[in-house]
């Protein structure tokens, strides 16, 4: 919350109570201590769902609402960019050390290969010192190849140096030549071709961050005229807590309801942020609506006053400003979501070769066993509540079919087939889920996804925890810590959901790509072995 005596308000992590991010724009000289300032502060993560039926578009609203799920995966061309420059270098050097003797560059002399591959990691770590993956929306062509020269050229310094200290530089000057024309040659081929790709992203709206904002005031007034000239953010709509004094709309962007309206909307699986543009010296009021949003799995932000230009431009390029569409995330989880949809393609495509004629026997079985579909497809949450399709092998007979879950599975379902009784306690009736995961709607390892407008006896099971949309905040899974754990199969009261929550958010906090390697070497003993759980 708002440390007393703090001169500027200074929001926590709704989880944690630690510090959330703060940025102030950068001040003029002979500006004094204490004047108006913007700050921005990452609070939480991203949210997901179905297109809005509201017929206020506003001037903001794309065609087609692309939810985070799909920004999310941007986020790995930029490492596929690089990885491509790599390949370029590695190629080009070995190719070139191939020259350094007749016997290939086995043969070479040792001084004569160190220079080369100084200059080769020097490029290496240049490209990548120089912000070249970070393809910002105000930069040109131009310039993003100006600073391709530049690392070329100080690699081939720092080459050339080391050259001269062997003794070598005057015999190498026809290599580093070579070397250095067909690295840049080959960097600005896939610099400007990437350049140009991101830029069509952009044009299509794949890249643009839709944010939402808390507050019809002054400061939301000034940030969306800001926004109009500048065009690089969708502001698609604004809630305020004090709905009856609001205005219809605030430069032609819709009030689409209060602050509770928010945390239900349907509009909240497309949203990158969540900004609050409220007078931070309302403390109170401020902290209680960061209270309420950190129940949104969306990341949140504080805008305060944006009066000067430096602010409100500060204010855009934080939210504007990002690697291709990192929407808050850091270095490290883009390292993670990279790591772990890499490992969902490659074990899941391996699982589904495997266990291909394990679902053909399945599938038979089920249509000699009642009549009906193989298979059973459910409409349930995603990532940042996204609505996805999850399919299943059917465990019931079709007329008793349950899409929403309102009864859960119980002991000795009459619902559930002999057939279904045996795919249900092996988890055989999951298998289909992989193409889920090979689609990207799923991950291999995750929350377990729940029906939407499942219910725990006869409430909501979403409504039994605070906390529960956090379970969201990344894609959901075929296996997940929760089912190793023991919570598995039908939550019979809100003690079973609150578990599963609590170890659904441990899961997302120590997610790595060992862990998920253990949690799928646990699954298939922890499955054979519990013959406790309802499913």
């Amino acid at each position: 919350m708002i440390p007393n005596g703090h001169p500027k308000p200074v929001m926590t992590d709704a989880r944690t109570g630690t510090p959330a991010e703060t940025l102030m724009p950068p001040a003029a000289p002979d500006r004094v201590t204490g004047e108006k300032a913007l700050r921005v502060q990452g609070l939480s993560q991203g949210r997901t769902a179905e297109a809005p039926a509201d017929h206020r578009r506003g001037p903001f609203r794309p065609e087609r609402l692309v939810p985070l799920r799909e920004r999310r995966a941007n986020e790995a061309y930029a490492y596929l960019f690089r990885f491509s420059d790599l390949l370029l270098i590695a190629g080009l050097s070995l190719f070139v050390a191939q020259g350094l003797s007749s016997q290939g560059w086995q043969g070479a002399l040792a001084a004569d290969i160190l220079p080369l591959l100084v200059a080769a990691v020097s490029l290496c770590w240049s490209l990548k010192s120089f912000d070249l993956y970070v393809y910002r929306r105000q930069e040109r062509l131009s310039g993003h190849l100006l600073r391709v020269l530049a690392a070329v050229t100080l690699s081939l310094i720092a080459g050339f140096g080391t050259a001269g200290l062997s003794g070598r530089a005057d015999l190498l000057i026809s290599v580093f030549g070579l070397w250095a024309v067909g690295v840049w040659l080959g960097l600005w081929a896939l610099h400007g071709a990437s350049f140009g790709l991101v830029a069509r992203w952009r044009r299509k709206g794949l890249l643009t961050p839709n944010i939402v904002i808390v507050g019809a005031t002054r400061d939301a007034k000034i940030l969306i005229e800001a926004a109009l000239e500048r065009r690089d953010v969708n502001i698609l709509g604004i809630f305020d807590d004090r709905l009856s004094r609001a205005p219809g709309d605030v430069c032609g962007v819709p009030v689409l309801g209060d602050t509770e309206a928010l945390l239900s909307h349907k509009i909240t699986p497309f949203v990158d942020r969540v900004v609050v543009a409220v007078d931070p010296s309302a403390r109170a009021r401020v902290e209680g609506l960061i209270r309420r949003l950190s129940l949104l799995p969306n990341a949140v932000s504080l805008l305060v006053d944006v009066d000067s230009e430096a602010g409100r431009k500060t204010a855009l390029d934080r939210l504007a400003e990002q690697s291709l569409s990192t929407n808050g995330v850091g270095p490290s989880d883009a390292h993670r979501t990279l790591h772990k949809r890499l490992q969902d393609v490659v074990i899941g495509t391996l699982a589904l070769l495997i266990f291909t004629p394990v679902m053909v026997v399945v599938a038979v079985l089920i249509k000699l066993d009642s009549p009906g579909p193989v298979f059973f497809r459910q409409r349930r949450h995603g990532m940042n509540n996204e609505v996805i399709n999850v399919w299943k092998f059917r465990s019931m007979r079709t007329e008793a079919a349950d899409p929403t879950a309102a009864r859960q599975v119980s002991r000795d379902d009459d619902r559930v087939t002999r057939v279904g009784r045996f795919i249900r306690k092996t988890s055989l009736d999951e298998l289909p889920q992989l193409f889920n995961v090979l689609r990207g709607d799923m991950s291999l390892v995750g929350p377990r996804p729940h029906a939407i407008g499942m219910k725990t006896g006869d409430a909501d099971s979403a409504k039994l925890v605070a906390e529960y949309a956090w379970r969201h905040r990344i894609k959901p899974g075929m296996t997940g810590w929760a089912a190793i754990k023991g919570s598995r199969g039908a939550l019979e009261n809100a003690e079973d959901v609150r578990r599963r929550v609590q170890l659904d958010i441990d899961y997302i906090e120590r997610q790595s790509f060992w862990f998920d390697l253990y949690i799928m070497a646990m699954t298939v003993p922890c499955i054979l072995g519990d013959r406790h759980a309802v499913r």
